[in-house]
């Protein structure tokens, strides 16, 4: 799996929350949940604020919300839940499979959000970003891997033996034999078992760097 960390300006294209942080640039906007629902969107948004009438008042003026509930408020943080219209910084998220960690930050237009899914995924992502022209900044990509989708249980079994034992090291601490005994599996089962597991790393590994 790819891990994505990337800023986006939603500002730039119809989002009227990333619009509404912008009246607000020195306010951080946390969006603990998005659910799309009847070609709209469902959402809580957390809000540190010294102003909550302000935020409020400027929410009441919001045209694209159907209808919002403030669910807590006090001197340092609003929290409402809202329903409007689908965002297209939504929109696009959706259409590429993708979905956000949540919290999601948003600061005077700027999303900041990681995101995790294969690297064909995210480059769906970051390609329809680019199509709908919504400026986009990549934070970090790193990639992780689980071996329960890699290998079956007995290749990775063997596998991690093998370099526990020291079997991949330059000086090879131990032999195949050695290692077959573990498993108490001839040599000639140990070597298939290991090619087998090496071929399918190689194989995701390369699959999942490939941009």
């Amino acid at each position: 799996m790819a891990h994505l960390r990337l800023k986006l300006n939603a500002a730039a294209a119809e989002d009227w929350l990333a619009d509404l942080s912008t009246t607000l640039p020195e306010t951080t906007f946390n969006v603990s949940a998005t659910i799309p629902m009847d070609e709209g969107l469902l959402g809580i948004v957390e809000v540190r604020t010294l102003d909550s009438k302000t935020l409020v008042s400027y929410l009441e003026e919001v045209s694209e919300m159907t209808s919002f509930e403030v669910l807590h408020e006090d001197d340092q943080m609003v929290v409402f839940q809202f329903k409007s219209r689908m965002t297209e910084s939504y929109s696009v998220l959706l259409a590429s499979g993708t979905v956000p960690q949540y919290p999601v930050s948003l600061q005077n237009g700027w999303y900041s959000a990681q995101l995790t899914a294969s690297q064909e995924r995210l480059s769906e992502y970051l390609d329809r970003l680019s199509v709908v022209e919504i400026p986009y900044e990549i934070v970090s990509l790193t990639h992780s891997y689980d071996p329960s989708e890699v290998l079956t249980e007995r290749q990775w079994q063997v596998i991690t033996e093998a370099v526990e034992r020291g079997y991949y090291e330059p000086s090879r601490r131990c032999t195949l034999a050695e290692l077959a005994d573990v498993f108490d599996i001839n040599k000639s089962s140990a070597s298939k078992l290991l090619q087998r597991a090496e071929n399918r790393i190689v194989k995701a590994f390369v699959a999942e760097a490939t941009p």
